[in-house]
């Protein structure tokens, strides 16, 4: 690992330590700061990662932005309107998938951004905890919502073996170290628990229609980019496995939007309903959409 003052050059495998690499892509950050970065995949256990990354002091600076829409819960225009809207469909959709493996318990939710998914629970009866590294947002879930939310440090104070159902929406390709966030995972989750992850996927049509231009890379902020292959040699390592995938069929509209406004389209909604509509279309035979929710126990 060699680092500058600002970004770490990665040698090897976040996952297995392994130096057999190999380059995916070079892509840039096209929301924020246009900076360089590749995608480097290793050819041991197929996980891809962004390299170099941003140290873990200075990987903040890339969310501090009005745009980017988990942290903020109170912003007017058209992308926005559809992304709250997207997202109260998902809340739904979201709960029925949890309590069809778990009726009711203790609930950790990591990363719950504003908190309204864990709001939905809470009303709902569940026992809920929800970690947020992002002040704003975590004041915001707290103040409007009443809800029993913490800073990440928390993770290592919370007992063992606490929790029945553990969540992270579109969090884990931001972890990150993956190694202690499993671990922490593992000791937190009860016998017979369920650990619900949902990510990009790499695999998806719309990334190979997209490429370094696709929307789910959001390079420096996601520090990797998952398959259901690496996904489960991670879990894996933790005495741990998938158990069911789900579709998130929604995301390859609003990735394809993101991603048509990266290539410059000015008019990107009638091309973005085309392409996710396609992506999805595509994506049926393999059940590799755009977004994937694995559902995770022993």
């Amino acid at each position: 690992m060699e680092q500058s003052n600002k970004k770490v050059q990665l040698k090897e495998c976040p996952i297995c330590r392994n130096q057999d690499l190999s380059l995916v892509i070079n892509t840039a950050d096209h929301f924020l700061t246009n900076e360089k970065f590749d995608l480097v995949k290793c050819n041991q256990c197929s996980l891809v990662f962004t390299n170099p990354i941003p140290t873990r002091d200075h990987l903040g600076s890339y969310y501090e932005s009005n745009e980017y829409l988990s942290h903020k819960p109170e912003q007017k225009s058209l992308r926005n309107f559809v992304y709250r809207l997207v997202r109260k469909i998902n809340i739904n959709r979201k709960y029925r998938l949890v309590s069809g493996y778990q009726a009711s318990g203790s609930l950790l939710e990591i990363g719950i951004g504003t908190g309204e998914l864990l709001n939905h629970f809470n009303q709902n009866g569940w026992e809920t905890t929800g970690i947020e590294p992002n002040e704003s947002a975590r004041k915001y879930a707290i103040n409007n919502y009443k809800l029993d939310v913490f800073e990440e440090s928390k993770l290592t104070d919370l007992p063992e073996n606490s929790f029945d159902v553990i969540m992270l929406w579109h969090v884990m390709e931001h972890v990150y170290d993956l190694h202690e966030r499993m671990q922490q995972i593992k000791k937190l989750l009860k016998k017979n628990g369920f650990v619900f992850i949902a990510v990009p996927n790499l695999d998806a049509p719309d990334f190979k229609r997209y490429k370094e231009y696709w929307a789910g890379l959001d390079v420096p902020r996601h520090l990797y980019h998952f398959t259901e292959s690496s996904i489960s040699k991670l879990v894996n390592r933790y005495s741990l496995n998938i158990i069911a995938k789900y579709p998130m069929k929604f995301d390859a509209y609003y990735v394809s939007l993101l991603s048509e406004k990266y290539l410059g389209n000015h008019l990107p909604y009638f091309s973005a309903l085309i392409n996710g509509f396609k992506s999805n279309k595509e994506a049926k035979t393999k059940n590799n959409y755009s977004s994937m929710i694995f559902v995770i126990s022993e």
